[in-house]
């Protein structure tokens, strides 16, 4: 069951949140300093990736499968509301426009 939960838990994100980083990344930062902090925010999501996955068996350990993956299953329920709400669409915009409409705010 530990396996096929697993493997569920990759497809979804994989299918939903996994990608959003990486077009947030190549969005979110201004002309100017779009390379530069496109690499930060890189570094920063693979560090933390694998942070985590050092970390898994451990807190599997101490607190539980089900705890663990309950608890994984709340924060991404959380993060969409946070996807949904606070991030803007950027579809059929281009760089500069959006870079123009985010500053203007």
């Amino acid at each position: 069951m530990l396996v096929g939960l697993l493997i569920g838990f990759i497809a979804f994100f994989a299918a939903s949140q996994g990608a959003v980083i990486w077009v947030l990344l190549s969005e979110m930062f201004p002309n100017n300093i779009r390379a530069r902090g496109s690499s930060i925010g890189s570094f920063s999501h693979w560090f933390f990736n694998a942070l985590l996955s050092f970390l898994f068996p451990v807190v599997i350990g101490s607190y539980g499968v089900s705890n663990v993956f309950g608890f994984y299953a709340v924060a991404t329920f959380g993060s969409f509301f946070f996807f949904l709400f606070y991030l803007k669409e950027t579809k059929g915009r281009s760089l500069e426009e959006l870079e123009k409409h985010m500053l203007s705010k």
